[in-house]
């Protein structure tokens, strides 16, 4: 398809320059208020798998504190996660950062959302078409209830994605994405883990379990 090929990389390219443009402002005020409430460094980057599993560093604002206890070891993240950082992940201004991302090539502004490294062996063959396109920085599954959902429908509704992409299609996802910003719903939580659970974790027990990385 002539827009999966060229068109949504075109835009992408535009749109993230432009919103970068736009919110330099915003992005200079964030980067002054996150290096006064939550230190240095500003960024909280991490290595993601992108287009054809390639590997990639994610940015995006800090949300959490250092603190450590006596030991030198890090605090819970529930400890370190400040009121002003709930404030940024609530907002999904934390993701700003990720603008840069897709300017550069590594993400799309829509398409399935970049998780971890470490979860690469446990996705099922179909599971992988995921990672045939951008990652981005919203998807079908984040506007689909994703902290309601399990990771089984989760992983559907990124292959849906995938399987469905289409100029159509990505504005829907935005347009619901705007909904779910604006409305502060559950569905934009960062901190998937802690509602549905480690995937590697998961698929790796039901790999002992059934052989299967599927039901």
């Amino acid at each position: 398809m002539i827009y999966a090929k060229f068109i949504k990389r075109i835009l992408d390219f535009l749109l993230s320059l432009f919103a970068i443009i736009v919110l330099s402002p915003v992005l200079l005020i964030l980067c002054i208020l996150v290096r006064t409430k939550l230190g240095s460094p500003i960024f909280f980057k991490q290595e993601r798998p992108g287009r054809n599993e390639k590997i990639f560093t994610l940015c995006k604002f800090r949300t959490m504190t250092d603190e450590r206890d006596e030991n030198g070891n890090l605090l819970p993240d529930n400890v370190r996660l400040t009121k002003f950082g709930k404030f940024l992940r609530a907002t999904s201004l934390d993701e700003l950062p990720e603008l840069f991302n897709i300017l550069k090539g590594d993400m799309s502004i829509i398409g399935p959302r970049p998780l971890l490294v470490s979860y690469l062996p446990y996705y099922s063959e179909r599971e992988k078409l995921r990672h045939s396109v951008r990652p981005g920085l919203t998807g079908l599954a984040q506007v689909s209830g994703r902290n309601f959902i399990d990771w089984d429908k989760r992983m559907e509704k990124d292959v849906e994605y995938v399987e469905n992409l289409s100029f159509a299609m990505d504005i829907k996802v935005l347009w619901m994405t705007v909904q779910t910003v604006l409305g502060h719903r559950d569905e934009v939580a960062e901190d998937t883990n802690a509602v549905e659970g480690n995937f590697a974790q998961i698929r790796q027990k039901r790999l002992e379990e059934t052989g299967k990385l599927t039901k």
